[in-house]
């Protein structure tokens, strides 16, 4: 019987990271939810980076913070520029 004490073995973890347009949703409902208007809080955020724009309600302030600022930026913009009527 082989020993596996040794043997180099591969931890996979489970990967619980939601897309840039997945946390935008999120954030967007929890702040509706507690009666903040989403996008000043949201502007307020990507702008300043301080993160006590978005609440902490539904974890919404700390998946937005999973998320860098500017791959936040980049969805909007390309959700904006690809849903515009020519």
């Amino acid at each position: 019987m082989e020993d596996n004490r040794f043997n180099t073995h591969q931890f996979a973890a489970t990967k619980d990271v939601k897309s840039a347009q997945e946390v935008l949703m999120m954030v967007y409902a929890a702040m509706r939810e507690k009666g903040y208007d989403p996008i000043n809080q949201i502007v307020g955020y990507l702008l300043s980076g301080d993160p006590t724009y978005i609440t902490s309600y539904n974890n919404a302030r700390y998946m937005i913070l999973r998320i860098e600022r500017d791959d936040l930026i980049e969805e909007l913009v390309r959700f904006y520029v690809t849903n515009q009527k020519q």
